[in-house]
């Protein structure tokens, strides 16, 4: 018997979640949850399988309490159940420690079978998220590629860029004059075939170089 706990902020969802779930001879719904904490609590009181985890409530949301549980002792399997299908959250949810991510709009047949497949330990993703997490990685990778020739420290400026970080700031923060940043961000913008600094900043972001300095 595969033991699930269903969190979501509307009740409604966790009830339909119940019933599709509760029809499987090998699936029981042993609990529900409405925020990230309960949660947390419910997974240390239920000891549950496999959690499907709603990524948008409030207070605590479901990303957080993802890294929450994937940091305990044997932790379960948790599946990332939501509407959202943008590419960050695909990735957010995986990084985090979720073996899958399925879209709300799963039909209840393609649910119970995911479900036994992330409790297998297996990657679970709908159809469309696959899609999404396939087209995300491209991304990423095709912008690697291009800053890949870049110096450390343009890569550095680069990084504050794509933080959102004026030039006056990048200078203090690395210690350089703001004429010198300036002639930093000028030499990238023409290196990286960028019109101006907001699509350096978002190539920044897609190579993943903000991430330390956000």
């Amino acid at each position: 018997m595969i033991h699930v706990l269903v969190v979501d902020d509307d009740r409604m969802v966790c009830a339909h979640l119940r019933t599709i779930l509760g029809a499987a001879p090998d699936i029981e719904v042993v609990g529900e949850a409405y925020d990230g904490a309960e949660a947390v609590e419910a997974v240390v009181r239920l000891r549950p399988d496999v959690v499907l985890m709603d990524l948008r409530m409030p207070d605590v949301d479901g990303l957080a309490a993802i890294e929450r549980i994937a940091g305990f002792t044997a932790p379960p399997r948790m599946i990332a159940l939501t509407t959202f299908d943008a590419d960050e959250y695909v990735l957010r949810a995986l990084q985090a420690g979720a073996v899958g991510f399925l879209l709300k709009s799963t039909p209840p047949e393609d649910l119970v079978a995911l479900v036994r497949v992330g409790n297998a330990g297996h990657t679970v993703l709908s159809p469309e998220a696959a899609q999404r997490l396939v087209g995300a990685q491209d991304s990423r990778q095709q912008a690697r590629e291009r800053v890949g020739a870049l110096t450390e420290r343009e890569l550095e400026v680069l990084g504050l860029l794509g933080a959102g970080r004026s030039n006056l700031q990048i200078a203090r923060r690395l210690h350089l004059s703001e004429a010198t940043v300036k002639g930093y961000v000028s030499r990238l913008l023409v290196k990286l075939d960028c019109d101006n600094r907001t699509q350096a900043g978002l190539l920044a972001h897609e190579a993943g170089l903000d991430s330390a300095d956000a």
